[in-house]
């Protein structure tokens, strides 16, 4: 037969640590290829949902698209909910996800391309409709896992490029709308997919009550996204990939507030209804990847990157309605543009090594424009007079550089060795680097038991494009004065990462898994919301601990399939150290004298879930629980317990002339559970957020 050579350098899951299938253009006789036991290992695992990766020591966790499709709603489900369904990952507000105790230090690529951050609002800029797998990778990672690394989110894009497509519409409670569209074909050497998106609905962002109907909370989002590729010869290939978000989110009213007293009588109002506040945010993000990805020789594969992201939100406040509960109405306008070239390889040197190196590079463009109107005060009274300040700040070149080195060495049939050393470097608002060494075992003890364990030094540098660049002196004098002068500038994270895990096949069909791991910290990063904008900004802590552990279990088979996850985390934290003016003095001084929980920390998550086959009918059910994340002063209490569950079907029919139509209901939250994510208070936390209401969607398929 021929095969064309396809390159999977740094590129999803399991099978990134090992070339694809050398083939020549010449007939090649299948009996002759040969896998050595590593990739006997990589295979028998493949089809675990949940399992210890050879290649990165660490663990992986996989969705394909039958996990997807078994998941109330299928892949109309944004990033975020599917990712829900994987082990050691909290739920929050504003669709933050938090993997293992980390805020958030979460890093996407698609097919092996780091998709450079961009500012993070409330809408999912991917859509999960383009995706063929996604894995996560989390755990002491090799040198060539850098940046982000609480999570590493492989999504691996949907190839298939026979002609053809599907249209489709979702819909349901809380008027949400959102149809589709999805297209591929092959001409030649030329090949692509794309697909394209709308939403509407009038719960664009968490309830700020127990309603049923939010208060001024209508979205509307469109998402696209383009695969193409070119063959040049067998053995090389040019990837091209764009992607597009727009999204406009009004601000939800919490009902019954009471304004300030002293505000009112600036604006001579007797009073301010907090119905009736008109705020809302405006976010779009576009990226562009162009890739080339081949060989050379019959031993070194590489893969070429250059890449583009801008992004930008923009929050636009009643003016009126902002003075009267806050003393200040901002206008906050942040973007973000990144370029940047990634570069991989792997080099097969002999039957025991597989070389691995490369290299990351970005620059980044930031604006941070806010325009304030405020109450100017006297000897700390606030008088009627109103001023308009204006604090624009603009963050040129700032650089990230990387580079990496590792070795897989495969000792015998049952033990790998992955050990490396990556070197970081950052230069924004401060200067930093740091060389990082890497170690991994993975021992195979039988054909059905593996044991791993790994430890890593990381270096995360801080989110620049998020950074609060507020120019105190200008706010004095006002009600928008900080309550402490101490601006500390924001540090890279440095961190010790130990994880030890072992699996266990117990029928083919059957496989249960624990995994442990501790991060000791210095400066660890997190994330609050200080200002009206929903926008969050990194701060330091002085030193951190998180430490944790995860049960996992996963059954498959042509009909039916299971799983359940357990998880245990602590997220510890002390001393606020950078970007201190966003904090009372009170708090300063508790952190400053007491380990604090950070405020995204949930002792127990759980998730579990059924997918059944049944005489032509794909029936699902799934839940997932959360202990509650932290509230109070200082972080010292914890929200309520919550469990929500949550059905799906969906079947072919024949619908006359429109042919067959893949169908699907789905209802979420099953038991109408009221539960709440945030109270408004907590460390960084500003307003309340509920979990959804019942909901009952129906989606329709038309393939083409």
């Amino acid at each position: 037969m021929k095969i064309k050579r396809i390159i999977s350098v740094a590129v999803g899951g399991m099978f990134a640590s090992y070339p694809a299938i050398s083939v020549l253009a010449e007939p090649v006789d299948e009996s002759a290829l040969e896998l050595d036991s590593v990739q006997v290992t990589a295979e028998r695992f493949s089809k675990i949902r949940n399992s210890l990766s050879p290649a990165t020591g660490g663990s992986v966790y996989r969705f394909d698209q039958k996990d997807i499709s078994n998941i109330p709603g299928g892949e109309n489900n944004s990033f975020n909910q599917i990712l829900l369904r994987a082990p050691g990952v909290a739920n929050d507000s504003y669709g933050q996800l938090h993997i293992r105790g980390d805020h958030g230090n979460i890093q996407y690529r698609i097919n092996g391309v780091i998709l450079p951050e961009g500012i993070n609002g409330f809408g999912q800029i991917l859509d999960t409709r383009f995706a063929d797998k996604i894995n996560l990778l989390t755990g002491a990672l090799p040198a060539q896992y850098g940046y982000r690394t609480a999570g590493v989110i492989e999504i691996e894009t949907k190839k298939n490029f026979k002609p053809g497509g599907n249209v489709g519409f979702y819909g349901g409670t809380s008027d949400t709308v959102n149809p589709s569209i999805q297209m591929h074909n092959s001409t030649g050497d030329f090949s692509y997919y794309v697909t394209g998106s709308y939403l509407s609905n009038n719960r664009g962002i968490e309830n700020t009550t127990d309603s049923y109907n939010p208060i001024h909370d209508n979205t509307q989002q469109t998402k696209g996204f383009a695969y193409m590729s070119y063959l040049l010869n067998p053995e090389t290939q040019i990837v091209a990939m764009l992607g597009s978000y727009y999204g406009n989110f009004q601000i939800p009213n919490n009902p019954a507030q009471a304004a300030n007293s002293d505000y009112l009588s600036a604006l001579g109002l007797s009073g301010y209804n907090s119905s009736s506040l008109r705020d809302h945010q405006n976010e779009r993000n576009q990226y562009g990847i162009l890739a080339v990805q081949s060989s050379i020789g019959p031993d070194f594969d590489y893969q070429v990157s250059l890449f583009t992201r801008y992004t930008s939100t923009t929050y636009t406040p009643d003016i009126t309605g902002g003075l009267a509960f806050n003393g200040v109405a901002s206008r906050v306008f942040r973007d973000s543009m990144s370029n940047g070239l990634q570069a991989d390889g792997s080099y097969h040197w002999g039957d025991s090594h597989t070389i691995r190196m490369g290299m990351f590079t970005s620059t980044e463009d930031i604006t941070s424009d806010n325009t304030a109107n405020v109450f100017l005060t006297s000897g700390g009274t606030t008088t009627n007079t109103q001023a308009t300040i204006v604090d624009n700040n603009h963050k040129n070149g700032n650089t990230l550089l990387a580079l990496y080195l590792q070795d897989e060495w495969k000792i015998n049939n049952s033990l790998v060795m992955n050990y490396g050393v990556r070197a970081d470097k950052m230069n924004a608002y401060v200067s930093g680097g740091q060389l990082s060494p890497r170690l991994g075992l993975v021992w195979n003890a039988t054909p059905q038991t593996t044991f791993h364990a790994a430890y890593s030094r990381y270096f995360t540098p801080p989110p620049t494009e998020l950074v609060g660049t507020k120019t105190l002196a200008l706010f004095s004098n006002t009600t928008n004065a900080a309550s402490s002068d101490l601006n500390g500038a924001v540090k890279p994270e440095r961190s010790h990462y130990f994880d030890v895990g072992v699996s266990q096949q117990l029928t083919p069909k059957l496989t249960v898994g624990f995994d442990s791991y501790y991060k000791i910290v210095q400066d660890l990063i997190d994330e609050g919301r200080f200002g009206e904008a929903l926008v969050y900004t990194p701060f330091n802590y002085d030193k951190g601990r998180i430490y944790g552990f995860e049960l996992t279990a996963s059954y498959k088979d042509e009909a039916f399939s299971a799983y359940a996850n357990l998880s245990r985390s602590m997220s510890l934290a002390k001393k606020v150290v950078s970007a201190q003016y966003n904090f009372e003095q009170d708090e300063l001084d508790y952190t400053a004298n007491h380990w604090v929980h950070t405020d995204h920390d949930q002792r127990y998550t759980a998730s579990a879930g059924v997918g059944y086959l049944w005489q032509g009918y794909q029936l699902s059910a799934d839940a997932f629980f959360g202990s509650g994340l932290r509230r109070g002063f200082a972080n010292t209490e914890h929200m309520p317990a919550y469990t929500q569950v949550n059905l799906g079907a969906s079947t072919m029919i024949n619908a006359g002339t429109l042919g067959k139509l893949e169908t699907r209901l789905a209802i979420i939250n099953l038991f109408d559970k009221k539960y709440e994510l945030r109270d408004g208070s907590g460390i960084g936390i500003d307003a309340p957020q509920f979990g959804p209401r019942r909901g009952v969607f129906i989606g329709l398929n038309k393939y083409f």
